[in-house]
């Protein structure tokens, strides 16, 4: 009786490289929110999203979630864990988040050099 061994290959896809930035002041504000929501995992982060909408054609989402996806980009910028999904990679390298207050309210911010135009009220983009 001979020995028989089997190898397996596995072939992983590695994920294009990006970055996202997040400020000092969105980081604190995102940090706040998550440490105000009860029974959050070691695991959780801020989902960062593009989504379709908006008078621009993309619209920015962010999100408390658990735990990463599959395929999901994992970044981490001033402490914060970040969740971004393949599709909106591609619209979020090299953005900056921030948090900005003034005498219109306060809100989180985003400088995108990706995108070729925006609307008049900031909430939406074009690339």
């Amino acid at each position: 009786m001979s020995a028989h061994t089997t190898e397996t290959t596995t072939t992983t896809t590695a994920l294009p490289t990006m970055t996202l930035g997040v400020s000092d002041a969105a980081a604190v504000e995102i940090r706040k929110f998550m440490s105000s929501e009860e029974g959050l995992p070691e695991t959780s982060g801020l989902r960062v999203r593009v989504v379709p909408g908006g008078c621009s054609g993309f619209q920015y989402s962010l999100n408390i979630e658990e735990e990463s996806r599959a395929n999901d980009n994992v970044l981490e910028s001033n402490g914060v864990r970040l969740f971004v999904d393949m599709f909106s990679a591609q619209y979020l390298n090299g953005v900056e988040i921030d948090y900005v207050t003034n005498v219109m309210g306060s809100g989180f911010t985003f400088t995108n050099p990706n995108a070729t135009g925006g609307c008049g009220c900031g909430s939406s983009f074009t690339a």
